[in-house]
């Protein structure tokens, strides 16, 4: 059996007892019952995904997945495609957005190479723990030429995200002493030109006009906006993906960093840890997850709303709820790391405030 399938048939439902017991202490809680809104679904939906109705979130960690793109060549970024391999040694050195916020958090970043156009300096990747080399491939073709790769490196490209996930899973755990040792996690990209891609991928499953999810990325002008929605027009054409086969849609339209994202969030599922999705990119490697496996929908917590005009089209689709709405546009895992931010609030609700009978204050009329 591969490791994809072996992961896609672990993914099942959510505990419903743990969400009915965390549903019935919220409502215990000495505030009005509905009082903190989102928070207070939040925390019984990851009661419902971890099995307990007292959900902790102590160790958290981010993935962010590195790739770059043939598509580049078409002018469709305003950064030329060596940026990707830059950005990756800024990550590792802790002077990204994304190290920012997690350390603000007190989230661990671990950056995967997946497919930059490039190699990675060796004693860069010697001295760097949270550095991991999955690379299928040095970048994508071009999609408006052909497929973006092989039906077996699109497999292989979610079965490394897989990987990647399970290996922190057995670190943490022996650092915690327990079997996972992760209690959420949040995805990111990192790509230059990965908004055609994303664009392409969006258009096709949700069917919405091209024009519609496709936005300036980096910041082109209308000349360029203009060529890349000819580009991922062409894109669609030229490669005419199956309908409703994950595998093949990543395969004739998407990034290999789109399919590690994906392969974390499935691989999430599997092991029931709530993983918080970023932003337009990792949207559309949660719409290929949800096309693979649609009960991972459940797992999966929409950290923030984009500015990318296509991601209120992803989470229309799959049905979730945006945590907040920051005008936020950067990829690399930042929107996902301020959702988790709030996934732990909401645990912390639940778990630390007291009930009425604890506090010795008078419940309403209504629910004596």
């Amino acid at each position: 059996m591969s490791r994809l399938k072996e992961v896609l048939e672990r993914i099942g439902p959510l505990d419903r007892a743990a969400m009915e017991s965390a549903r019935a202490r919220q409502a215990t809680l000495t505030k009005p019952q509905g009082s903190l809104g989102v928070l207070e679904d939040l925390s019984v939906r990851v009661a419902g995904i971890t099995g307990n109705p007292a959900p902790e979130v102590k160790e958290k960690l981010i993935v962010t997945v590195a790739g770059d793109h043939g598509v580049a060549e078409e002018g469709v970024s305003a950064f030329p495609s060596e940026v990707t391999l830059q950005m990756l040694y800024n990550f590792l050195n802790g002077g990204a957005a994304i190290n920012v916020l997690a350390r603000h958090v007190g989230a661990r970043v671990v950056v995967v190479d997946l497919g930059v156009a490039a190699e990675v300096a060796a004693n860069a990747a010697a001295d760097a723990e949270n550095f991991v080399d999955k690379k299928v491939g040095y970048g994508t073709a071009n999609i408006s030429k052909g497929p973006a790769m092989t039906y077996e490196d699109a497999v292989r490209s979610v079965e490394a995200g897989i990987e990647v996930l399970e290996r922190e899973l057995e670190n943490a755990g022996q650092r915690r002493g327990v079997g996972t040792g992760v209690d959420i996690v949040g995805v990111g990209d990192m790509g230059i030109g990965n908004t055609t891609p994303s664009s392409a991928v969006v258009a096709f499953v949700t069917g919405e006009p091209v024009e519609k999810v496709t936005g300036r990325g980096t910041g082109l002008d209308n000349e360029g906006f203009a060529a890349k929605i000819k580009t991922i027009k062409k894109a669609l054409a030229v490669n005419k993906p199956t309908r409703g086969d994950g595998i093949d849609i990543l395969a004739k339209l998407g990034g290999f960093e789109i399919g590690g994202m994906a392969g974390v969030m499935l691989a999430g599922a599997a092991h029931r840890i709530p993983v918080v999705v970023d932003g337009f990119i990792s949207g559309a490697a949660a719409l290929l997850a949800y096309e693979l496996c649609p009960p991972v929908r459940d797992y999966l917590v929409a950290s923030h709303l984009s500015v990318e005009s296509g991601h209120r089209a992803i989470l229309e689709h799959l049905r979730l709820e945006p945590l907040l709405d920051l005008n936020l546009r950067l990829g690399e895992g930042t929107g996902a790391t301020l959702g988790i931010s709030v996934v732990e609030a909401a645990c912390k609700i639940l778990r630390e405030m007291a009930t009425f009978a604890e506090a010795g204050v008078s419940e309403s009329e209504k629910v004596r």
